[in-house]
């Protein structure tokens, strides 16, 4: 007999009441599991992504091993990027790699538009075995941030600075919001496609966008992101927004029109309630604190759930996601202590 799905997540994104406070961790699927590391042995990265079954298996993996209250599908934010013209590599040590960088408008031009069914039907064929068969909790699609995927685009691959992104921003502002269009399009187009195959909620990881100041964002990358959003609104999932080092931004993104604000470790939930931000939180115990000793991690999420429990607009998360060192009963131990001790919270305060 299946179990019944949990639908914590989903109340949680919206502002609803559930037992417990729900739980999942970015980059809970792979990473510091040993069935994944054995993987690996045998598969890269955009193996695993092309072969659905297999894909599935890492996707659910957490879910049985840890129980969190939801699942992220496995794969890279540049898997699309092939199918409009970006020659990229995901190299081991390195990430991705760009063999024709973004230089010029004629190179914008020359980037051509996704067709997901055609061009990426492995990740769909994922999602729909995975909500079909497999999965008694939400699984989340994602895609990364047109910032984000544009400094890897200009840069050539990953930078600490981002200087080559930022003077292409700054010197040519009309051709850069040409490529944050076309990057729209593309999130667009490729986010309704998961949410049709089965996602039931979608989280845009702007990682990178942090290097830049508020008033930059506002000016360059604010009015597309509010298009994104607003043309996924119509969607009827959570949509989810996160970055890291960019709680300078937090306000910002509670003004756009989605569901759930992300935070790393950087800004507390009450200080982010602080300046204003009444929709759902989600965060944000450092990743790194994952390695120190238990009494520390539950010290450390005890206080974030005090904190988030305030509102019932609060999902647990990292405030970045899994490495690889982190062991895998830490974080099943966290799942559990996450559910007991928010749902003898909630209990009190219900009865």
């Amino acid at each position: 007999m299946s179990k019944a799905f949990n639908e914590t997540l989903l109340k949680a994104a919206r502002g609803g009441k559930a037992d417990h406070v729900p739980v999942w961790y970015m980059r809970q699927a792979g990473r510091s599991q040993p069935e994944y590391r054995a993987l690996k042995e045998k598969y890269g990265l955009v193996e695993i992504t092309h072969q659905p079954e297999l894909c599935a298996y890492v996707t659910r993996l957490p879910v049985e091993q840890y129980g969190v209250d939801a699942a992220i599908l496995y794969k890279d934010i540049m898997t699309p990027l092939p199918y409009i013209g970006v020659d990229v590599e995901i190299k081991n040590g390195i990430g991705p790699v760009i063999d024709n960088p973004v230089r010029s408008l004629q190179d914008i031009e020359k980037l051509g538009v996704l067709e997901p069914e055609q061009d990426v039907p492995y990740v769909l064929e994922t999602i729909r075995l995975l909500v079909n068969e497999q999965l008694n909790v939400p699984l989340i699609g994602f895609s990364g941030a047109p910032f984000t995927l544009a400094s890897y685009m200009i840069e050539g691959g990953p930078s600490k600075n981002y200087n080559k992104t930022k003077a292409f921003m700054y010197s040519m502002p009309d051709a850069w919001n040409q490529l944050m269009n076309k990057l729209a399009d593309m999130i667009i187009v490729y986010a309704k496609a998961q949410i049709k195959a089965g996602a039931k909620a979608f989280q845009i990881f702007d990682s990178w966008v942090g290097a830049l100041n508020q008033a930059d964002y506002r000016t360059y990358i604010k009015p597309v992101m509010n298009r994104i959003f607003t043309e996924l609104a119509d969607q009827n999932v959570p949509l989810i927004m996160h970055g890291v080092g960019a709680s300078h931004l937090a306000s910002d993104w509670h003004d756009l029109p989605l569901n759930v604000v992300g935070l790393d470790w950087r800004l507390g939930v009450d200080e982010a309630r602080a300046q204003g931000i009444t929709k759902t939180v989600q965060g944000n115990l450092d990743p790194s604190i994952l390695l120190a000793p238990w009494d520390v991690i539950e010290k450390k999420a005890k206080d974030i759930l005090d904190q988030g429990m305030k509102s019932d607009s609060f999902i647990f998360n990292l405030g970045h996601g899994v490495f690889p060192d982190v062991s895998p009963d830490v974080l099943k131990k966290l799942t559990s202590f996450v559910h007991e001790y928010s749902h003898e919270r909630k209990m009190g305060q219900y009865f």
